[in-house]
C-alpha cells in the first residue's frame, strides 16, 4: 500500500489511482459540476465570471480545460491565462508572443553558443593550449 500526503489539504492517504486523497477528489468533482452547470446555463461566460460565479479558482478551471474536461469548442468566450505573461489564449500553453519570444531567444542562445567556442579559446579559457603552441 502506497502513503501520501494529500497536497491540497496535507492529510495522509493510500494512493491508488490518484494523486489527491478522496475527499478532495469529491471536492474537486463538485467544483467540476459546478462549471460544467454554470457553463450549460451561460455558453457566453468568460473564466472570470465563471470563477467568480461559481467559486471555483481560475487555476483549477485552467486544469479542467487542460485536461480536456472542460470544453472550449461550445464556450466561444472561455480562455484560459499564458503561462508566461497572463494574456487569455484558447489553446497551447504560451501566446504567440511569448512563443515567438521564446523561439528567437533560443535561437539566439545557439548561434552564440556555436560563436562563443572561438572567443573563448582567445580570451583564455584555453591557455594551456596557447602556452604549449608557443613551445
Amino acid at each position: 500500500m502506497d502513503l501520501a500526503n494529500c497536497p491540497r489539504c496535507g492529510r495522509l492517504f493510500a494512493r491508488h489511482f490518484r494523486d489527491i486523497c478522496p475527499n478532495c477528489s469529491a471536492d474537486l468533482e463538485k467544483e467540476y459540476e459546478a462549471c460544467i452547470e454554470y457553463l450549460r446555463k451561460n455558453k457566453g461566460a468568460t473564466i472570470t465570471v465563471l470563477s467568480e460565479d461559481t467559486g471555483v479558482s481560475v487555476k483549477q478551471i485552467t486544469r479542467f480545460i487542460k485536461e480536456g474536461r472542460i470544453s472550449l469548442y461550445n464556450a466561444p468566450n472561455l480562455s484560459y491565462p499564458c503561462e508566461v505573461c497572463g494574456v487569455l489564449i484558447r489553446e497551447g500553453n504560451m501566446c504567440d508572443n511569448c512563443r515567438n519570444r521564446l523561439s528567437k531567444d533560443v535561437n539566439n542562445a545557439t548561434s552564440r553558443d556555436r560563436n562563443g567556442l572561438g572567443q573563448q579559446k582567445s580570451s583564455g579559457a584555453y591557455i594551456g593550449e596557447r602556452l604549449r603552441d608557443r613551445e
